[in-house]
């Protein structure tokens, strides 16, 4: 342990002897901690930074979008609407794509699909 680690513990012990921690949000509930393991280290605190932001990397904003249209396709009746939308979806797909992403595991149905929706839209 560092001296800066042994200070900042130090610190913590004494405010919680003092009480000073004890009527915080969340008290005596688990951290909700992002998993963040499938990042690169290197590219940790940028994704981070920008989350915390509201921004996406450009391959999640991709899949938000692609998302989106999916949605809007199975709203609608067969039409022109329909077409520019599912030529819209095949767009974004193939932009995916040429990132060097695979959408598949993205937008496949199913569990994980499923929860990386809810994970976008902040439901997890």
């Amino acid at each position: 342990m560092t001296l800066v680690d042994r200070l900042a513990e130090a610190q913590i012990r004494q405010a919680l002897d003092r009480g000073e921690l004890d009527r915080l949000p969340g008290r005596g509930r688990p951290l909700e901690l992002d998993d963040d393991s499938l990042v690169p280290e290197a590219l940790r605190a940028g994704y981070r930074l920008l989350k915390n932001a509201g921004f996406l990397p450009p391959e999640l904003e991709l899949v938000r979008e692609i998302r989106e249209v999916e949605s809007l396709i199975a709203r609608l009746d067969h039409g022109e609407e329909r077409k520019r939308a599912c030529a819209r979806l095949n767009l974004l797909r193939s932009r995916l794509q040429s990132r060097g992403r695979e959408p598949s595991l993205l937008l496949e149905r199913g569990d994980y699909r499923d929860r990386v929706i809810r994970r976008l839209d902040g439901e997890d």
